[in-house]
């Protein structure tokens, strides 16, 4: 795999603050709808159509937005926190640290690295679909990497 060079990443994080606007825009739909419901579901129902609308455009494409500036994925935050809001019912002033902690939601970079990760542990594991297990290869397999000591420790 090359190198980026400065303008090839300058572009690809432009598009992807660009692909990260649409999702955030289309989630602030979603989340303007959600609100007219809060008075008639409970809190798991609200949960529940918070995770199918809203989360699932947040985490399609997990991988893609691992490493990216805050900047980036600070649109993306914000989401998660005003879903916070909706889903519990909060005024736009209430703090959303505890009610991301009450939900058991992840800020959005640890949610993406904790998915990242899931990830790799199921590809190293073999529990992952086929075409990601023949992609992904192992460093140790590599043959430029295997000089390196914490290539072939076996812990």
């Amino acid at each position: 795999m090359r190198h980026l060079r400065q303008s090839e990443a300058e572009g690809i994080e432009l598009t992807m603050k660009r692909q990260g606007s649409k999702t955030v825009s289309t989630c602030f739909y979603h989340l303007r709808r959600l609100r007219q419901l809060r008075r008639h579901v409970d809190i798991d129902t609200m949960k529940q159509m918070v995770s199918a609308f809203i989360f699932s455009r947040l985490d399609y494409c997990n991988a893609v937005l691992y490493g990216l500036p805050q900047s980036t994925i600070g649109p993306l935050q914000r989401v998660q926190n005003a879903a916070a809001r909706v889903t519990l019912g909060l005024s736009p002033r209430d703090h959303v640290r505890p009610a991301l902690k009450e939900l058991h939601w992840l800020p959005v970079t640890h949610r993406i690295q904790y998915k990242v990760a899931l990830l790799m542990f199921m590809v190293h594991d073999n529990r992952c679909p086929v075409y990601l297990s023949e992609y992904i290869q192992p460093v140790s397999s590599n043959p430029v990497s295997q000089r390196f000591r914490f290539a072939t420790d076996k812990n």
